[in-house]
């Protein structure tokens, strides 16, 4: 795709829309979402007017990591439903406009995957090395000390090769070895299978971890790990995550998606904001759009986030495009950090920054972090590393669609519970006007409306007296956006005059406005200035 073809790419203006199927909409009574219940729901996804549909993995998988586990990459695992289910999605989105993106798992599979049955029989057979397969130490133990995200040894010891192999996670993931260039053309395949099926483009997972160390280096100590570090952080991954042969393997990935017209490449990527450029790429292309999460690890002040927004900006590489997410399935529910009133400053500042809004479905309406008991714990997370407060199930919960018993999300037992607060639903807020779900709405209306917003240059402001602001500016036109950070009214010091677009308070829209004015507790602000 040339530059020119890129500055126009689709997923520039795009609002996308993360879903977890086995938490959205259940068909068939089961308590788990599937795919024909995605289908019931698509009208949904129109009317709010988001862009595109990235699907968490609905492959065939044991599913002991909720679907990261994946035994066959190219079928549909049977709670989901079958591929003419999947063909039926696709084509109902389409229909709608909605692109559809798929999660893309290169770095591992399930031990039940047909390729690692066959690796584990010997040394010598033909998939032998298609793992990270490695002899044992001088004690007979592991090879080193690399440890497993979800604790304990990253190797696995198995008897028939008398070798270990490692697992970035569960027991049950073993890393495929990418060094391998068989290894790289059956993921390449899988890539072409859905691809050649219309889905518009991949979130790649876990990409930074997909080439360890080849001499087997023990990683060393982390300096700033306390008694409050969870036990797999003791160690700095120096020498398994974010190695510089890692980019090489998102170049091919890459390569491989750049045979098709206008697809997505996105990704999961680790390390500091500073290192986010890396996987953007230069004069070999990477990720269109490495995510990042930096609103979410940012203190919510108004000289944090003009600190946070400035250096993740100075990070981009010339023609890289921004984006910024604000939840996910491994990430804590922002409603709950933020309170009601300052999760609608968030929407506003989500949807006018420049750069492609990620959002997590229920983000839209305010859902929160779910109680689990201890008895309903999923997440292998949580169950394997204890005490540190990693579950992940609080945010993974089905979502409340109105506020009967099961939430309208299924007429069996949902798999997580639901939100106890049964006010707290989409029905419920469809209905009324004033609801974080219809500013989400009109906010996406609004971008989508206003070239400047989706296209314009980002101009910063200083940040003053607990208020975040900035502009947006597009040829002549010219949109200020300020955000009152505080529960306490605030002047904001903007001068001219202009037409109010959008408030969180709603009383303002179309209000023709001077500069300087007050700006209410919790009160963010979208003026249009008059040229």
């Amino acid at each position: 795709m040339s530059a020119k073809e890129t500055s126009r790419a689709w997923w520039r203006s795009a609002v996308v829309y993360e879903i977890a199927a086995i938490s959205f909409q259940d068909s068939d009574g089961d308590g788990y979402g599937d795919l024909p219940g995605l289908l019931q729901r698509i009208d949904y996804l129109k009317w709010l007017g988001v862009s595109a549909v990235w699907l968490t993995p609905i492959y065939k998988s044991p599913d002991q990591d909720f679907g990261y586990d994946i035994s066959d990459f190219c079928g549909i695992d049977p709670r989901y439903g079958t591929m003419q289910d999947f063909e039926r999605v696709r084509d109902a989105l389409h229909a709608a406009g909605i692109k559809l993106i798929l999660d893309f798992v290169p770095n591992h599979t399930s031990d039940q995957h047909a390729w690692f049955q066959e690796s584990r029989t010997s040394r010598n057979n033909p998939k032998a090395d298609w793992y990270v397969w490695a002899e044992a130490g001088p004690n007979g133990g592991p090879p080193n000390n690399w440890l497993s995200r979800f604790g304990g040894s990253g190797w696995e010891w198995c008897e028939a090769r008398r070798q270990f192999y490692y697992h970035s996670f569960l027991t049950s993931q073993p890393d495929l070895n990418w060094r391998n260039e068989a290894v790289r053309e059956a993921m390449a395949n899988v890539m072409r299978f859905w691809l050649d099926r219309g889905v518009d483009g991949f979130r790649v997972d876990a990409s930074a971890v997909l080439i360890k160390d080849e001499l087997l280096r023990d990683n060393p100590r982390d300096p700033e790990a306390d008694d409050n570090t969870p036990p797999p952080q003791k160690y700095a991954p120096v020498f398994t995550d974010d190695r510089p042969e890692a980019m090489g393997c998102i170049e091919f990935i890459r390569s491989v998606l750049d045979d098709y017209d206008e697809r997505l490449l996105c990704g999961e990527v680790q390390g500091k904001t500073d290192r986010i450029g890396h996987f953007y790429g230069n004069d070999k292309p990477r990720m269109h759009l490495p995510l990042n999460f930096a609103l979410l690890d940012t203190e919510w002040n108004a000289i944090a986030l003009q600190a946070t927004v400035d250096a993740y900006y100075n990070a981009i590489p010339d023609g890289g495009w921004p984006d910024f997410v604000i939840g996910g399935h491994d990430k804590h529910r922002v409603a709950s950090e933020l309170g009601e009133a300052q999760s609608r400053i968030l929407a506003i500042l989500l949807m006018t920054l420049r750069g492609t809004p990620f959002l997590f479905a229920g983000d839209e309406f305010g859902a929160e972090q779910v109680k689990i008991p201890p008895d309903r714990i999923r997440d292998p997370f949580e169950k394997l590393v204890k005490g540190f407060g990693l579950n992940r199930d609080p945010e993974r919960a089905p979502l409340r669609w109105d506020d009967t018993g099961q939430g309208g999300f299924t007429t069996g037992e949902p798999w997580l519970p639901l939100d106890e607060d049964r006010s707290r639903n989409i029905e419920a807020q469809r209905r009324e006007k004033r609801s974080l779900l219809h500013l989400y709405r009109e906010l996406i209306a609004l971008r989508h409306r206003e070239p400047c917003l989706s296209r314009g240059e980002y101009r910063p402001r200083r940040a003053h007296n607990d208020i975040f602001w900035f502009a947006r500016t597009l040829d002549k036109a010219e949109i200020l956006v300020g955000l009152n950070l505080c529960r306490e009214p605030r002047l904001w010091e903007w001068q001219g005059r202009g037409v109010t677009l959008i408030s969180t308070h709603l009383d303002r829209e179309q209000d023709k406005v001077e500069g300087p004015m007050h700006l209410r507790p919790n009160e963010g602000v979208v003026i249009k200035l008059n040229r």
